[in-house]
């Protein structure tokens, strides 16, 4: 069986979408037995990897985006025509004309700019409903990254049950592996002398940074006292009003901006506990990290978040600012809760291992292929 995984969000600045896939990719290669794993277009390895830039040379990166960009507006498809013969595409949202002469699937990561489209560009919520009817509807199989991402396709979209198979994705072993001495280096880089809290994830209006920063406030001023609220990742399509806050230097608030791959499991390791009140999320990645690195976790009663917790989380409403504040300060006001949370959370954790997500996909690839 031959295999080609569209790898153009490898040529992309991106966030969790690249994460997924490069990580995806690799572990399917190394899973792989009579089967060949390609990465289209012609990428053959990959360079080292980064959310701010491409894993191939500029030359290279345009090239390849010349060639998706000439398949997607054919009339014909180019790509049945130029490229290795092979048994299964899976597409990314990058493509809109895909070979036809081979099965056809795709991941869908959520449906937030179905359910949430004020919280997007016009241009993010058109690219995904033409994602949905020119490859979705028409894919032999689609792989769906929790069972909440799973009904919402179905339910709004309007897909088949039976074409849409659950796969969690995998955490990175760095977070499973996270010590108190990467903890202390990366404490150590940043400055930080408190104990704090962490929230990672681009800054955008459906993580919900305002509310977060507000419950903090709401906080008990011994809470307070004793801890920081540190807040890592970079600026995406948030208002001006939310970055003005992050940068304003406020007591008890650090934004550290984009921190790289290498630096996040050490920075969450060495957290009291991660917080994500998300308003929505296909999978929560960062939820699961946290978990594997042994921190306890405070995130949202919604979407795919309880699931992918596993009642090994503190759930709160996203949209209650009382909420929020009152499970962080149950969390940070009792250390056995804290470490009991950090060992369910672990257990918890060892469901998603890129080497069960490859198993799991090679399964789902057979099947469409017998």
């Amino acid at each position: 069986m031959r295999v080609a995984i569209d790898a153009i969000p490898l040529l992309l600045r991106s966030a969790g979408v690249k994460t997924y896939l490069y990580n995806w990719i690799s572990h399917l290669r190394t899973t792989a037995r009579d089967a060949e794993v390609l990465a289209f277009p012609f990428l053959h390895s990959f360079g080292e990897f980064s959310h701010e830039r491409s894993v191939v040379g500029p030359v290279s990166t345009w090239a390849r985006i010349a060639f998706l960009m000439a398949g997607n507006y054919s009339p014909v498809s180019l790509f049945d025509w130029f490229g290795p013969k092979i048994d299964l595409f899976h597409a990314s949202h990058q493509m809109r004309n895909p070979p036809r002469k081979c099965r056809l699937t795709a991941t869908v990561y959520d449906m937030t700019c179905w359910l949430m489209p004020e919280m997007h560009s016009r241009a993010n919520v058109a690219a995904n409903h033409v994602f949905i009817e020119s490859i979705a509807k028409r894919a032999d199989g689609l792989i769906a990254i929790s069972e909440n991402t799973r009904q919402d396709l179905i339910r709004l979209a309007g897909v088949r049950p039976e074409r849409v198979k659950v796969i969690y994705p995998g955490v990175s072993e760095a977070f499973f592996n996270a010590t108190p001495d990467s903890a202390h280096a990366v404490r150590a880089k940043f400055g930080l002398s408190r104990p704090y809290v962490v929230a990672i994830g681009t800054i955008e209006p459906r993580k919900n940074i305002d509310r977060l920063l507000d419950a903090w406030d709401a906080l008990t001023p011994d809470v307070r006292d004793e801890y920081e609220l540190v807040l890592a990742g970079p600026i995406g399509w948030a208002e001006p009003q939310t970055i003005a806050r992050l940068k304003s230097g406020a007591s008890g608030i650090r934004y550290l901006g984009y921190v790289s791959d290498a630096d996040l499991p050490g920075l969450t390791r060495g957290a009291s506990a991660f917080a994500y009140p998300s308003l929505y999320e296909g999978f929560g990645l960062p939820v699961g990290e946290a978990m594997a690195a042994g921190v306890p976790v405070v995130t949202s009663a919604i979407s795919s978040m309880p699931e992918v917790a596993g009642g090994a989380a503190l759930l709160a409403d996203p949209r209650s600012t009382e909420e929020i504040r009152g499970a962080l300060e149950r969390l940070l006001c009792s250390a056995s809760l804290r470490a009991d949370l950090s060992t369910r959370g672990r257990k918890v954790a060892e469901r998603y291992r890129w080497e069960q997500c490859a198993v799991d996909s090679w399964r789902f690839f057979e099947s469409l292929c017998s």
